[in-house]
């Protein structure tokens, strides 16, 4: 069994209709604050897109927190990291609206409880374009614990974004972990399986695949994740 193993969230620990998640996400985001910030919600997803592009660019220059606040107030036009607190508190409270577009998959809670016992180290490596309270929501939402994982990658810890490999390079600089020993479980055919570049095995997750291009899947070990966790037993 692998020493290491990296899990994407979206889509993968947490399985997810991701346009619905991403539209019922904004819209309680705009309930919350358009009117209170006085600012067009057609102007504040504007900017959330703009600061998560950002991010997606970013080259290390900085953290993505960084980034991305500096993206989002050059679109609305004024200092908007006075809110920052705000934000933290509405993906504690309000985000929930989103949770709709999600579901449990009991592989796994399953999966993550047979790796613990076997001794591996566990990393959440979602996309770092989310503050550490709406990260650590989505994985309690997986029915998971964050506890459950030795670091997750959060906008405020990473410097660069999926499927940029400096992003999987800056996880196993920071965890002290070598590529040829590490597992990168992910539902995003470009985004998490890029990671075999730098050494990773990896496996894909069927259960919500996004395959953009159409590639060909079966140079990769994949599965539903209910597989995976089968693959995990017999291997292990």
């Amino acid at each position: 069994m692998q020493k290491n193993v990296l899990f994407d969230l979206d889509g993968t620990l947490l399985p997810m209709d991701l346009k619905k998640f991403i539209d019922l996400y904004l819209q309680a985001f705009c309930r919350k604050f358009a009117h209170r910030l006085q600012i067009e919600p057609k102007a504040l997803v504007q900017g959330i897109w703009e600061g998560a592009a950002a991010m997606g660019q970013n080259d290390g220059e900085c953290l993505n927190r960084e980034v991305f606040w500096r993206a989002l107030n050059n679109a609305c036009n004024r200092d908007m990291r006075e809110y920052e607190a705000a934000f933290d508190a509405f993906y504690r409270n309000e985000f929930v609206a989103a949770k709709a577009a999600t579901s449990v998959n009991p592989a796994a809670a399953k999966s993550v409880a047979l790796l613990k016992e076997n001794g591996s180290r566990l990393i959440v490596a979602t996309n770092p374009i989310f503050p550490k309270a709406a990260t650590y929501t989505r994985i309690q939402w997986a029915g998971l614990n964050p506890d459950d994982f030795e670091y997750i990658t959060v906008y405020d810890n990473c410097s660069y974004s999926k499927p940029n490999l400096n992003y999987y390079d800056e996880i196993c600089h920071f965890c002290g972990i070598k590529p040829e020993e590490s597992l990168m479980v992910g539902n995003d055919v470009d985004e998490d399986m890029c990671a075999a570049k730098l050494g990773l095995d990896t496996y894909l997750v069927t259960d919500c695949l996004i395959n953009r291009r159409g590639k060909d899947i079966a140079r990769y070990k994949h599965g539903s994740f209910e597989e995976f966790y089968e693959w995990l037993a017999v291997s292990g």
